[in-house]
């Protein structure tokens, strides 16, 4: 379920940037509209390999942490839905069975619940020296771990991102400027109007670099707030859960 969502967002992201980059190409200067030489587009064009390739390196990395940003949300959200249905299902219920079958098969709840119950089942056997107050909470500590996990993932893209993107940006800002100035050197000219041109082009790396750094770090920062709130939830539960399973259990 969770690929298939990952999947959708990906293609509607892909299917954004295709139709916004259409309509740029499709577009045509209107009346006394002139070329900028100065440009995005001069950029491209008069860039060697390695600064296209710092381009499309930067490219890649805003697509990423966009990605991950957009994912985490659509997964925080779905979480505090699920929190919603245990509040009303779950603690309702006759019996903690009855309520982990109200919950969703997706349900992170429902994934702990679950947990809970196992492990009220297999204490037995060796597991029997292990005090059952013990084997529980590892039980449902272990479920909340794997929910923890779960929200975690793909952060460490954004924290990549938001530290490697300007130095990304500035390599090629530097890469840029030594052939600029190489070309001017060639030319034996150093007026203002040809040296504006290429270093302008070169410094627009760094603002690149600097425009796909910022949200990366933002969306971060913003992420680990709102899974410490999704996580306290969670967290409430497990252990609302242990102290139910722990009363209605008759260890041996």
């Amino acid at each position: 379920m969770k690929f298939v969502l990952h999947s959708r967002v990906a293609q509607a992201l892909a299917a954004a940037a295709l139709s916004t980059f259409a309509a740029v190409a499709q577009a045509q200067p209107g009346p006394g509209a002139v070329d900028n030489p100065y440009g995005l587009g001069a950029l491209w064009a008069q860039s060697d390999l390695v600064a296209k390739g710092v381009l499309l390196l930067l490219a890649l990395m805003s697509m990423a942490s966009w990605y991950v940003i957009v994912t985490k949300l659509v997964e925080q959200a779905r979480i505090n839905r699920q929190s919603r249905d245990v509040k009303k299902k779950f603690w309702d219920a006759n019996s903690v069975q009855e309520g982990t079958a109200s919950l969703g098969k997706e349900s992170a709840y429902r994934y702990i619940a679950e947990a809970g119950i196992q492990a009220t089942g297999k204490h037995k056997g060796l597991l029997q020296h292990i005090a059952f107050n013990d084997w529980l909470t590892q039980g449902i500590q272990r479920a909340t771990e794997r929910i923890q996990a779960s929200l975690q993932n793909g952060l460490a893209v954004l924290a990549t991102v938001g530290s490697t993107a300007p130095f990304v940006g500035l390599f090629g800002t530097v890469w840029g400027i030594y052939h600029a100035l190489t070309a001017i050197g060639v030319a034996g000219q150093a007026s203002i109007d040809k040296v504006a041109g290429p270093v302008g082009e070169a410094l627009i790396m760094t603002a690149i670099g600097l425009a796909v750094a910022v949200p990366a770090v933002l969306g971060y920062n913003w992420l680990i707030r709102r899974n410490k709130a999704t996580l306290d939830s969670v967290r409430a539960f497990g252990q609302d859960l242990h102290s139910v399973l722990l009363a209605q259990a008759t260890p041996a």
